[in-house]
């Protein structure tokens, strides 16, 4: 049985999604048409491809927020994620981004949408009653559980939109560490504490090959990784 937690730890998880989200919307409203064209850290995607994903990212966390559940929760936030396999660019889905991303024509018009749907969702999150029962991919959860688990999610996209930009900010130091607690827990383990945040989050999950010094570091750890989430 899943045990419910205070509203003011909820309220935090709550804060930590506004803020992992503001930064990815900043970032993205920082990309140059030159950017769009850039390859992501998402293999076979360029960075507006990801940009158009999260919009469609966006649009679950809208339709979620309004999809309320009576039942007891089935997930939390460390549970919601599944370990899957890496991608190979079969997906029907994967496939379609780059199409849909490709119908805008000009990067100003993805821009547009992302920040009309990217601004919607940050301000339902924010109103949203963290306590509060939604269901998604037929699972019940929390609202906060729910917003707490899409740290995850903006921290590594924030990652994969700036694989190929070493210029462009990277995602706050809080939400990075708060993604390496949630992806240590779906491990069970720790990460090396020679790891920063980063490195732990990229190498964890498949997004960079480990050292080998980073491999002799990981002990049994290396034999498991990536984590891949879905």
């Amino acid at each position: 049985m899943l045990v419910p937690r205070c509203g003011t730890a909820y309220r935090a998880e709550v804060d930590l999604f506004s803020r992992s989200w503001t930064a990815l919307r900043t970032a993205v409203g920082e990309l140059t048409d030159q950017d769009m064209e850039r390859p992501s850290g998402c293999a076979g995607w360029l960075v507006r491809d990801l940009v158009c994903h999260l919009i469609i990212d966006a649009q679950d966390v809208l339709i979620t927020l309004v999809t309320p559940a009576d039942g007891e929760p089935t997930v939390d936030a460390t549970t919601y994620w599944e370990l899957v396999e890496p991608p190979t660019g079969d997906d029907p889905l994967d496939a379609l981004i780059p199409r849909l991303a490709a119908a805008y024509g000009e990067p100003r018009l993805l821009k547009f949408h992302f920040d009309d749907v990217g601004s919607a969702a940050g301000r339902a999150a924010e109103l949203a009653d963290p306590e509060v029962r939604v269901s998604t991919r037929d699972e019940v959860l929390t609202v906060g559980d729910y917003l707490s688990a899409y740290v995850m999610e903006w921290t590594l996209h924030h990652l994969d939109l700036i694989a190929h930009l070493p210029s462009a900010a990277e995602p706050p130091a809080e939400t990075l560490a708060a993604a390496r607690g949630s992806l240590e827990k779906i491990a069970g383990a720790p990460f090396p504490v020679s790891f920063s945040d980063k490195d732990t989050l990229l190498v964890g999950t498949g997004r960079r090959r480990p050292t080998d010094a980073e491999v002799t570091a990981l002990g049994e750890l290396a034999a498991r990784i990536p984590f891949v989430l879905g």
